[in-house]
């Protein structure tokens, strides 16, 4: 039995399935978080809260690493842990210089800070030669303007350290531009209370579908265990409406997303970790997006295990302690399996989802999760907005997104509405 040190989390799906995943590895854990009442507003009615299963739950402020690295080092000694672990993406780089400080496996610091801030990552693959946007960091509006002329127009407007899609917007001119820009300024600390970055991300808007390459880091050696591809909407944003592993494309378009991916984690240093690296298959070949250091979120992690018998929080679990997870396929029975995300598209609160006990008992139905009647809502413009999910199964073949887009369209949220939008959503 191991002891894992467990650094923040998300409040969805990840919360469960990496506690699940120490579990049944015969492992336990200590949580330490700044703000246990974030936990305890997002846990939802799916069961026995996560964090029950905790050996300690200890509060200590996870954003001021020269305390916090002090203070674990003294829990370290009592408590002795044998790996540390997130799943949040705000806490990837905290976790990799708490390993480091603790002599405990994990990426080096610079590999991971260089994946999680979106402007390093843009600079290190093009010095590598990985395939990418045409690109530009700008530090104000006016330099950004005169970036945007020279990369042209329609273009991508990014932070460099948000996730989930948030402020991310595609703009066709100045005014839209000016927008984006005053739209980030106006967003100056994270969801978890974090300092942002004041930095604007300017990028050249990629078309072609998109995929995303699921890999496992280990002793030098990198495991494709699977390509996703994805279906984006919500124009001028970017929401993920749903996934569907294995991607129904071409084998020899699913080679070379695979390989742009690998080639991406040398490029950083990423050894020890599970990644999720999101590529365009443009005309002039696949294109790095983003690389995120751990698994996939959107339940693309269950997607694959369905399909392939390969848990990649378990993955996570095992390359915190070290060791070399076990990536062999196994039989399931499944051929392919997607998700398809419910929306809303208007502002007001929900007053319930109607057709859902129709959906739930279709034989293809994997998973049904809708939100509670009284949330309040607005249209969609990032992941954080999600009414709820439907996840299917195919036995047969690629079929899984067709049925899980079909069974979507049974789904009718209703609302109250309101004439004045809820406060923005935020990362969870």
């Amino acid at each position: 039995m191991a002891h894992l040190l467990v650094v923040e989390s998300w409040v969805g799906s990840m919360s469960r399935l990496l506690p699940r995943a120490i579990g049944e590895g015969g492992h336990e854990f200590t949580f330490v978080t700044r703000d246990l009442h974030h936990y305890l507003r997002g846990a939802g009615s799916e069961g026995p809260h996560p964090l029950l299963a905790a050996r300690n739950v200890i509060t200590a402020d996870t954003n001021d690493m020269d305390a916090l690295l002090p203070h674990l080092e003294r829990l370290h000694a009592l408590l002795a842990f044998d790996g540390v672990v997130s799943s949040c993406d705000y806490y990837l780089p905290a976790v990799a210089r708490i390993a480091d400080r603790l002599g405990l496996p994990g990426p080096a610091v610079e590999a991971v800070e260089g994946a999680c801030r979106k402007d390093l990552t843009r600079r290190v693959l093009a010095e590598a030669g990985v395939p990418g946007p045409r690109f530009a960091l700008c530090t104000d509006a006016a330099g950004a303007e005169a970036a945007a002329r020279t990369i042209g127009y329609p273009l991508v407007v990014k932070p460099v350290d948000l996730c989930a899609g948030m402020l991310v917007r595609e703009v066709r001119d100045e005014g839209e531009l000016r927008i984006a820009c005053r739209a980030l300024a106006e967003f100056p600390v994270n969801a978890r209370g974090q300092d942002r970055a004041p930095s604007v991300l300017l990028e050249e808007l990629l078309t072609g579908p998109e995929v995303s390459v699921e890999t496992v880091s280990s002793g030098g050696a990198v495991g494709v265990v699977g390509v996703t591809d994805k279906s984006i909407g919500g124009t001028p944003a970017f929401v993920e409406t749903g996934h569907m592993f294995p991607a129904g494309i071409a084998p020899w378009a699913e080679r070379e997303a695979a390989d742009t991916a690998v080639a991406a984690l040398k490029a950083l240093g990423l050894d020890q970790a599970v990644c999720h690296t999101e590529i365009k298959l443009t005309a002039d070949g696949p294109k790095v997006v983003e690389v995120n250091p751990r698994p996939a979120g959107n339940r693309i992690t269950e997607l694959v295990r369905h399909v392939t018998g390969v848990d990649l929080a378990a993955a996570c679990v095992d390359v915190a302690l070290g060791r070399v997870p076990d990536l062999t396929p196994r039989p399931t029975g499944v051929r392919s399996a997607a998700i398809a995300f419910l929306l809303p598209d208007t502002t007001g609160t929900l007053t319930g989802i109607q057709g859902a006990d129709e959906v739930r008992a279709r034989p293809e139905v994997l998973e049904l999760h809708l939100a509670e009647p009284g949330r309040a809502v607005r249209a969609a413009t990032s992941n954080n907005e999600y009414l709820g999910h439907v996840m299917t199964a195919d036995t047969l073949g690629h079929g899984a997104r067709e049925a899980a887009e079909r069974l979507l369209a049974h789904l009718r949220p209703t609302y109250e509405e309101q004439g004045a939008e809820p406060s923005a959503a935020v990362c969870a």
